[in-house]
């Protein structure tokens, strides 16, 4: 198993962030100047989580936030912690959760069960979250992905906003390549074409990423 590449995200971050801010403009102008009037605080937690638990957490919070709007996905998990004490979301409690009060709280009956099937995960160890510090992200995204309800892009958000990997874009992300094909000018980019640029951008592709969301919101 190969050893996962050093993941400074929260270690001298200002430091960290001018020093990737210098590689991209090195590399490629083109998403350097996007990245310009950027502040990665507002979209990275400098201070990545380093628990099983808060992993299991944060992946309920992504699957309940799917397809949602930001204040919409927001509100639901609210709710959602309202039914664990101390907002404490525990799989044990979850798994005892009936369906019903789960779309009662505003979850999809399909939303509900996968977050009980990440609870079983969790629980029966059969996905080794415990290793998520130390595993590589090809690692990662493989046990994530045998979770049912969990795919290969919700993996990657996890790996760059949960675990704060740097090195990772999401090929089956629909608003990069609109990200992308405003800001090289390409219609209908095709996957060999986007490759071929942020090939450049390793070991900071989570960067790039961020700065492609960013300049859809900026358009």
């Amino acid at each position: 198993m190969a050893k996962p590449k050093s993941n400074p995200m929260g270690k001298d971050i200002n430091n960290n962030r001018q020093k990737i801010r210098n590689h991209f403009q090195k590399v490629d102008p083109v998403i350097y100047q996007a990245m310009a009037n950027l502040n990665f605080d507002d979209w990275i937690n400098p201070n990545p989580l380093h628990s099983a638990h808060a992993y299991f957490q944060h992946l309920t919070r992504e699957i309940i936030g799917q397809q949602l709007s930001g204040k919409a996905a927001s509100t639901i998990y609210s709710r959602f912690e309202l039914l664990f004490t101390n907002k404490k979301v525990h799989p044990k409690k979850l798994l005892k959760l009936n369906d019903q009060i789960l779309r009662d709280a505003g979850l999809s009956w399909a939303k509900a069960s996968n977050v009980k099937n990440i609870a079983r995960a969790y629980l029966d160890k059969s996905v080794k979250f415990h290793q998520f510090t130390v595993l590589p992200d090809e690692e990662i995204i493989k046990e994530l992905t045998t979770i049912k309800g969990i795919g290969p892009w919700t993996a990657e958000m996890f790996l760059i906003f949960t675990l704060g990997r740097e090195d990772v874009f999401s090929f089956g992300d629909l608003g990069l390549k609109k990200g992308f094909a405003k800001l090289y000018q390409k219609e209908n980019p095709t996957k060999s074409q986007i490759e071929k640029v942020i090939k450049k951008w390793s070991p900071y592709k989570s960067y790039g990423t961020i700065t492609l969301w960013h300049s859809l919101d900026n358009n």
